[in-house]
């Protein structure tokens, strides 16, 4: 490891003084600027022909007097600087994850254990879930291609990328509900589909999961090495995507997802933070910068007003919702979402991380407090851009520098200088950062649960489906005597656990002692076996987004062409995964079908649509003519509509209708999914107020599950049927009654996009902070009595209520004890609970 950090060090010190060529200036052609520029006011045709107000021409004329219009993005920061911030924001998201380390170790005394890797210890709050939804989903692409259609589309941009990728987080809270009832000890989705339809489906998702993950990382380094190269000076492309890995698996490494909550937590505060910063500088310029033309709305409004759209929004107008572009961008946009989260990992793993109830708040409220992060950020940089584009009476950047995402950063750089320099550069590192975190996860997640432990070296080979995987005895089975099933008990019940892990917590040593429990042992090794495959999985993931990055950035791939093409190849995988845990009909040939034929159909009509245009397929214009708006329309829209069709005819056409006891023996394949160190139930019985059972899978039937957290489905289903007809008809909708927004119109928008931001922003600050807050306290009163009532659960029942936290030790300490008096007594009613 040390030879590598020196050829690593090495690496950085010959980019650092690699010199670079300046890049030749640019020349705007008449020909664009005629297409743009314009002296009369753009409205409705019922208002008479104006010319612009004496604001428009005054910078115009200014614009001139010095030296006329400037065009892109000018690298003003120090390399050094930028290697600086890098290290810092490094170090500062490092220690985070080791703070959270010391506290599964010291205080829960999980930090050992796999699953707490990957699930954070399946307890998280409302806020944390909220925010890690918020920072996960906070792409580079929400930061830069939201203002890049703004500056396409006008207002209706950033309201189709806010609304059509905000609905998908919302109707989540459907398929979380579902998962952690009728799967709660899932840790990927992966894991159902192979409990219900078999090796060859499994297989086939999990390809189609692993490409999801890869073109998240595409869009994330294409955007974050595009802007570090437009504003870092004699950065090169190599540094740029060797830094963002350094920084996204150094904490991750560390921490694993838990630690990704709370760096979230941090992240998401902080882009809220720098949002309202360029929020105030447009809409207020408190500080009466002269490099800003705008200062409050109708500045804003003067300018973009005299600017011209391109064909397809009415009358030439950014400021209309009656645009071409802009709807066809929605589409893409909703269905490239639907696959970008139901077939990410990194989403199911913020559902496995919570609580049931807490995970649909989690997702509902991170919906919306998402919603205002695109649609706040772009309607303000998208804004701006077209506004600062009118007062120079050019375009501020050419159509390539545009569908790279640096609309924003160039808006930062011309109204805040350096400070908007180093602004953007927090946002996009922020963003690059957690996103990156959560996607490293989710395939290190999918790489041990669903690959290694599945078909590389599973514990025990050849179980069947509903099999111990301790003793490979069944669960349950028709027929069969008590004494011819599993008899294991749990191991937080277990007396060689808590021998064990009192032995291994008294250890000083970096080498622990062997487990001796012998029942468990030979499981608690083998998962500490993946633990270590998990830190390398971890690492392979973050170095191998390196070439990922540099294979992108030779291809000349941009941000917006990645973008469309998501939804072409895994959106047919949509339905197909809902269907996985919300239909107990759906057939292994159904799910196949649906995937892989919807797929085949949305790539096939993609390109053949492609192919009609001037030059074809043709590796000269290939990425031209396959991202245009059209092709990628048609693609999207077959592979996820042939997707559903596939899965629902098939499905049908494959298996009868079932009778409920079918529909029960079905669920029952994914609630066998369970770890027997630490059984789904142990989490559930707080809230089902259940009794230890002496095994490990004893647990409540479905239906008492089902009806215990009945009032969090259905808030799930009426939360995401309201808001995606409010997102995706009644606001649009209402808006086309509209036409061209005049001057009051246009100062309602902006208020809206302004106080939507100002309340989520103190909704994701203040609410995990108290959460936390009060549970710590909640912690440190149960720990001031005398020695914490279990409750049965594992957790420590506090003084003054319902707040629970592990004590794993006490608990399995208190066990052994009252054994021990039980055998001494002679009688279980005479032994004393201590």
């Amino acid at each position: 490891m040390t030879k590598l950090a020196i050829l690593f060090l090495v690496v950085l010190l010959a980019q650092a003084h690699a010199q670079f060529e300046d890049p030749a200036p640019k020349r705007i052609p008449p020909a664009t600027l005629a297409k743009y520029y314009t002296d009369t006011i753009i409205q409705s045709e019922s208002i008479g022909i104006k010319q612009c107000t004496d604001r428009v021409f005054k910078e115009r004329q200014k614009t001139l007097a010095n030296g006329g219009p400037s065009l892109g993005v000018i690298p003003t920061v120090g390399l050094g600087m930028a290697m600086l911030l890098f290290l810092f924001v490094g170090l500062f998201a490092a220690g985070i994850a080791q703070a959270f380390q010391m506290v599964r170790k010291h205080v829960y005394h999980d930090a050992d254990n796999l699953d707490t890797a990957f699930d954070a210890g399946g307890k998280v709050s409302i806020g944390l879930t909220a925010t890690t939804i918020v920072s996960q989903w906070t792409w580079s692409a929400t930061l830069l291609q939201s203002s890049t259609v703004a500056s396409k589309y006008g207002i209706s941009g950033p309201y189709w990328y806010a609304g059509g990728a905000a609905i998908q987080i919302i109707l989540f809270a459907i398929l979380s509900i579902m998962l952690k009832t009728r799967a709660p000890g899932a840790k990927t989705f992966l894991q159902v589909i192979k409990a219900r339809f078999g090796k060859r489906t499994h297989l086939t998702f999990c390809c189609f999961a692993f490409f999801t993950n890869l073109i998240v990382m595409m869009s994330l380094t294409i955007a974050g090495t595009a802007v570090l190269n437009s504003l870092v000076k004699d950065l090169s492309p190599e540094l740029a995507a060797m830094l963002l890995a350094v920084v996204i698996g150094g904490y991750t490494l560390i921490g694993g997802l838990g630690a990704t909550f709370y760096v979230s937590y941090f992240n998401t505060a902080m882009i809220f933070v720098l949002i309202i910063m360029l929020i105030v500088e447009v809409f207020y310029n408190p500080g009466n910068n002269p490099e800003n033309p705008f200062g409050n709305s109708e500045a804003v409004f003067d300018f973009i007003s005299c600017w011209k759209a391109p064909d397809g929004n009415k009358n030439d107008s950014y400021l209309t919702f009656f645009s071409s572009g802009g709807l066809v961008f929605g589409i893409v946009n909703i269905v490239g979402n639907f696959g970008t989260v139901f077939c990410d990992q990194a989403y199911w793993q913020s559902s496995v991380a919570a609580k049931p109830l807490q995970g649909v708040w989690g997702f509902i409220l991170g919906g919306l407090t998402w919603f205002a992060i695109p649609f706040s950020l772009a309607t303000t940089m998208g804004m701006a851009y077209l506004g600062m584009s009118s007062a120079q009476g050019a375009p501020l950047l050419t159509d390539s520098d545009v569908a790279k995402g640096l609309a924003a950063p160039l808006v930062a750089q011309k109204l805040l200088g350096t400070t908007g320099e180093y602004a953007i550069l927090f946002l996009i590192l922020m963003a690059v950062m957690s996103t990156g975190s959560a996607e490293v996860i989710a395939v290190a997640s999918i790489l041990i649960y669903d690959v290694y432990q599945a078909y590389i070296q599973p514990f025990r080979p050849g179980l069947k489906s509903g099999q111990c995987i301790i003793c490979a005895k069944y669960i349950r089975f028709p027929g069969l005597e008590d004494s011819e099933l599993c008899q294991c008990p749990s191991a937080t019940g277990c007396e060689g656990c808590a021998t064990d892990t009192l032995k291994r917590s008294k250890a000083k040593g970096l080498v622990k002692p062997h487990y001796e429990c012998p029942i468990h042992k030979d499981y608690k090794e083998y998962q500490e076996q993946l633990l270590g495959y998990k830190n390398w999985c971890i690492v392979l993931c973050t170095f191998l987004s390196i070439p990922l990055c540099l294979f992108c950035w030779a291809v000349d791939l941009n941000l917006a062409w990645t973008y469309y093409f998501t939804g072409i190849l895994i959106a047919s995988s949509v339905v197909p995964i809902a269907l996985s845990i919300l239909w107990a009909r759906a057939t292994a040939l159904g799910m196949m079908s649906g995937v892989v034929g919807g797929c085949i159909c949305g790539i096939s009509s993609w390109l053949f649509y492609a192919s009609k245009y001037e030059g074809g397929l043709g590796a000269s214009v290939f990425v031209k003519n396959t991202g245009e708006e059209f092709p990628m329309l048609l693609g999207n829209m077959m592979s996820i509509s042939c997707g559903a069709l596939f899965a629902f005819v098939v499905s049908i056409l494959t298996r009868k209708s079932m009778t409920s006891e079918e529909v029960e023996a079905e669920w029952e394949k994914t609630r066998d999914i369970d770890n027997p160190l630490s059984p789904w139930v142990q989490v559930y019985k707080g809230e089902l107020q259940l009794e230890e059972g002496d095994r490990f899978h004893d647990r409540p039937p479905l239906d008492i599950v089902i009806r215990k957290f009945r009032a969090a489905k259905i808030t799930a289903y009426i939360a995401g049927l309201f808001f995606t007809a409010l997102f995706i008809c009644i606001w649009p909708g209402s808006m086309l009654s509209v036409g061209i927004f005049d001057l009051t119109q246009f100062n309602i928008w902006t208020i809206v996009s302004r106080g939507w931001a100002f309340i989520a922003a103190t909704f994701i600050v203040i609410v995990p902070f108290y959460q936390e807050h009060q549970l710590n306290k909640d912690l440190k009163i149960a720990e001031m009595g005398a020695i914490p009532q279990s409750n049965g659960n594992g957790h420590a029942k506090s003084p003054i209520g319902n707040s629970q936290k592990h004590v794993v030790i006490v608990r399995q300490l208190r066990t052994v004890a009252n054994r021990l008096i039980t055998s001494v007594k002679g009688s279980t009613n005479n032994s004393y609970d201590l």
